[in-house]
């Protein structure tokens, strides 16, 4: 009984102090909201004296009035310098728009310019090669026909649909050339693969410069001309290519078999290489030899120098080409390729 009074002894102690203390708490508040609004309430008396004497202007008010009209009024002014800034801010970011806009137009149209000059380039590229391959008699296919059928002129781009869709010229100018070229690979593709396989015929058959570097000169032509020992006209039975000296690389114009190694008075030391196709070439009045009778030579190997040994005013290369029994002008077989 003693334990129990205590406790609630001590529970209405507790509870009474909470009170007193929620209580002071309370009224402390009341009393600041108290004086705050007294203060806020106080009156004020503003008086306006004008300089020219006439009727002093006077009006009251209090505190709480007055600290709104101060509140609103720098609500006011900072609102307008605010939004003055951003004005202000908009209007160059329109000046800047303007700007890219004017150079974008600009690019466009240089833009528009390379797009037709392209377009026209490969239609000059679709003519030429279309009259390549009829003169290497390869067809175009289905492909490139349908394609042309229906779009035969590059200039003819725009079609119903792209006019109702909206799509622009330049877009379409795309389409058409990526289309063009689509359709000629294939026939490109048949080209490489022509050429590929007529590269073994192209180094079978004699067709370079047979100088080394492509350097020199021909200093006689084939057919009649002036023997420049004897005076008299005679029969020039190939090309004579000079470099005003001696030393200089002479190359095998085609793959063959070396059949001839020898010196002569009137050749000189000259070597003779029979080809595919009963041709056989010629290259005489040697300084040096750097190959044998029956080896085989590769198209460009080199196989001597230029010299001025048998009959010969100077350092030069006497260049034959003969098929079968027949000696041929050498020129049409110069860089055939």
């Amino acid at each position: 009984m003693a334990k129990s009074r205590r406790y609630k002894k001590l529970e209405k102690n507790v509870v009474s102090h909470m009170s007193n203390t929620l209580g002071t708490f309370f009224g402390a508040i009341g009393n600041f909201f108290v004086k705050a609004y007294k203060f806020l309430d106080s009156k004020l008396t503003i008086m306006l004296v004008p300089h020219s004497g006439k009727k002093t202007i006077s009006f009251r008010t209090n505190f709480f009035a007055m600290a709104m009209g101060i509140v609103v009024v720098a609500g006011v002014i900072t609102s307008f310098v605010y939004f003055n800034h951003k004005t202000s801010g908009a209007a160059s970011e329109i000046s800047r728009l303007k700007e890219e806009n004017r150079e974008t137009r600009a690019s466009l149209d240089e833009l528009r310019d390379e797009n037709n000059n392209l377009l026209q380039t490969a239609k000059r590229f679709e003519s030429s090669l279309s009259q390549s391959l009829r003169l290497l008699g390869i067809n175009q296919g289905t492909t490139n026909s349908k394609n042309s059928n229906r779009n035969s002129d590059l200039s003819s781009i725009f079609n119903s649909q792209d006019i109702a869709s909206g799509t622009l010229k330049e877009t379409a100018d795309i389409r058409q050339l990526t289309s063009m070229l689509e359709s000629n690979i294939k026939p490109v593709e048949q080209i490489g693969k022509m050429l590929e396989s007529q590269g073994t015929l192209f180094q079978d058959i004699p067709n370079i410069w047979p100088i080394k570097g492509g350097i020199g000169h021909i200093s006689m032509a084939f057919g009649q001309n002036v023997h420049p020992i004897t005076n008299q006209w005679y029969i020039h039975k190939g090309l004579d290519f000079s470099t005003y000296r001696s030393g200089d690389p002479i190359m095998a114009t085609a793959n063959g078999q070396v059949v001839t190694v020898t010196y002569d008075d009137s050749f000189g030391y000259y070597v003779i290489i029979k080809h595919k196709h009963g041709i056989y070439t010629r290259y005489a009045h040697m300084d040096t030899v750097r190959v044998k009778k029956g080896e085989v030579v590769t198209q460009r190997q080199v196989i001597g120098t230029i010299g001025s040994t048998g009959i010969s005013t100077g350092p030069h290369l006497h260049y034959e080409v003969h098929i079968g029994s027949d000696v041929v002008d050498p020129a049409k077989y110069v860089n055939i390729k």
